[in-house]
């Protein structure tokens, strides 16, 4: 028997306590890596490679871990992906004098860091709330908040030194991985049911893709959105720093830049369920990622600190909505029994794009500096936004 709340039967409290600190710990370790990096005396432009390292593995490993949520293997994948975060975390803070050392273990924490996703994703979907908007706005405003807290976190251990002591950093981010350990096991005793018969019957990529084109292209154009949305908040983090290291600004500016915008994106996601009802998934995903690409190019201006300030937060505010609404519309109109599947092939986009993106943004980033990072990032999400309007306007959910 079902129970009468869905998202309390799946252990709610524990999948946003989840969500919280792995979001918090990744988004403090990021810019750790990039400090170092920096420290290893890694030029500007290579840190793209930082970056994509982060999303090689993934690319490959998306769709079979989405498959193995869909056949009831979330636990394992919960508690191996934990691991995979606390064992690359020793590896940055106690063995990591070169960058290819630093690239490894970025590739094992970006292994760990989809694991834990997928897991936490694949329960929320499970939920059958009659209200995913809210379901995933919830969700997405808790990690939000996260991001904003770490930060925060990274200014206060990092101090007014430009370039911040990485071992302290690095420690800060084993805590953390061990809560997501600790919240993984919680999520655990709340095991989500599958439907008998499912449980050894493996949903094929292309039973997954086969639905009707009206479904397959909101789909796709979402998913498209959401990476570029999850690239430029990624890059945000690891291009920010070194751009306050070519302008002098310190790592506690740094920090608090980075806390206005996720803390803005946490304002962006309250109520995100009326703005739905009030204008549609579509119009909103167009008009916040269109918005978006237009503040984040201003950053390859000369801005004062204050300035900065003003269109992070602005576009903090529009980053914060294509998220949520990318996983309703997954949700809402992926079919039965593959919704894992599509999920994956959500993070999977996103991966890609952070294996892609980075690559050829660190190319402006060794000709124009971390500002040109910046300029390039604001047209490529124009262009995809652009890309996106029709089958987007076409939503009717």
């Amino acid at each position: 028997m079902a129970p009468k709340n869905p998202v309390a039967g799946i252990g709610f409290p524990s999948v946003l306590a989840h969500g919280f600190l792995l979001q918090g710990s990744v988004f403090l370790v990021r810019p750790a890596t990039s400090y170092k990096a920096l420290e290893l005396g890694v030029d500007p432009g290579l840190l793209g490679l930082v970056v994509a390292s982060f999303s090689i593995l993934p690319v490959f490993l998306a769709v079979l871990i989405g498959q193995a949520a869909d056949r009831g293997r979330e636990k394992s994948i919960l508690l191996v992906g934990s691991a995979l975060l606390i064992i690359p975390g020793a590896g940055l803070l106690f063995a990591s004098p070169t960058l290819p050392a630093l690239l490894g273990w970025n590739l094992l924490l970006g292994v760990g860091h989809l694991m834990s996703l997928i897991g936490e994703q694949s329960r929320l979907a499970s939920a059958r709330n009659r209200n995913m908007d809210r379901v995933f706005g919830l969700y997405t405003t808790v990690t939000a908040l996260a991001q904003a807290v770490a930060p925060l976190l990274l200014g206060v251990l990092g101090g007014s030194a430009v370039a911040p002591d990485t071992s302290v950093l690095m420690r800060a981010y084993l805590v953390g991985a061990f809560g997501v350990l600790a919240a993984s096991i919680f999520m655990a005793r709340h095991p989500v049911g599958v439907p008998r018969g499912e449980l050894t019957k493996q949903v094929k990529l292309r039973t997954a893709l086969n639905v009707e084109r009206s479904a397959r292209s909101p789909l796709i154009a979402s998913i498209t959105l959401s990476m570029m949305v999850l690239c430029t908040v990624d890059l945000l983090q690891v291009y920010l720093p070194a751009l306050a290291v070519e302008r002098g600004i310190s790592t506690q500016t740094v920090g608090l830049l980075l806390a206005a915008r996720a803390g803005a994106t946490v304002l962006s996601r309250l109520g995100l369920d009326h703005l739905v009802r009030r204008f549609g998934r579509g119009t909103l995903m167009l008009v916040s990622t269109g918005a978006a690409a237009v503040l984040v190019a201003l950053l390859v201006v000369p801005l004062p600190v204050i300035a900065m300030a003003v269109a992070l937060v602005l576009a903090g505010l529009a980053l914060g909505i294509g998220q949520p609404l990318s996983m309703s519309v997954v949700t809402l109109i992926a079919p039965e029994g593959t919704r894992g599947t599509w999920m994956s092939i959500r993070l999977l986009g996103n991966r890609l794009g952070q294996s892609v993106i980075p690559v050829g943004i660190g190319i402006f980033a060794t000709t124009l500096g971390a500002g040109g990072a910046f300029a390039a990032l604001g047209t490529a999400m124009g262009v995809v936004t652009l890309a996106s309007v029709v089958p987007l306007r076409s939503l009717k959910k």
